[in-house]
């Protein structure tokens, strides 16, 4: 009777303890978009044609300008500013028509991204400040399309297709680790 019994206590801490580590926080960076992943957002990006395609065909893709959010607009001297590196010879053809056409040529930068961070681990560890890891993982894509007259005349992109990563904290102090403001307080 006593071994079951305390064999049923092991048990019984050892699933309270595994199902403890589903209490431990998690976060979740959803920049809203029209666009479920990345493999999405490149093939909306690749539609795009230079000299070719409009504003209503771009916001058709997803890329609005108005209504996507985290839509950067750069204007003439943000152009230029990331271009002074570059000579004029090595400039692309939609690129050195931009800075020509300077006020008349208005860039829009499309930042979609996803980023998912949970803490793994040990519950009581975490909790107490002993040691902290997370996991983070996710994406993310950068479009800049450059616009004079309605008309998309050059496009970049950037971007991360796969991100992961992994965050360990040790604290050997545990809940003490940043106390500094608590110890003389105690005094």
């Amino acid at each position: 009777m006593k071994t079951s019994l305390l064999l049923l206590s092991g048990i019984s801490i050892l699933f309270m303890l595994y199902g403890c580590s589903t209490l431990l926080p998690s976060s979740k960076d959803v920049v809203r978009t029209p666009w479920n992943n990345y493999q999405d957002v490149s093939v909306a990006y690749n539609k795009v044609v230079p000299n070719e395609t409009t504003m209503t065909q771009l916001r058709k893709l997803g890329f609005d300008r108005y209504s996507t959010p985290n839509v950067k607009i750069l204007n003439y001297l943000d152009i230029a500013v990331a271009t002074q590196n570059i000579k004029n010879e090595d400039l692309g053809g939609g690129l050195a028509r931009c800075l020509k056409a300077r006020s008349g040529c208005v860039g829009y930068q499309f930042a979609p991204s996803v980023m998912k961070n949970e803490r793994v681990g040990n519950f009581f560890l975490d909790i107490l400040n002993f040691r902290r890891k997370t996991k983070g993982t996710g994406w993310q894509f950068t479009a800049t399309f450059l616009v004079i007259d309605d008309i998309v005349v050059d496009k970049f992109w950037t971007g991360n297709p796969v991100i992961l990563v992994d965050h360990d904290a040790k604290n050997p102090l545990g809940p003490f680790q940043d106390a500094s403001g608590l110890v003389p307080r105690l005094w």
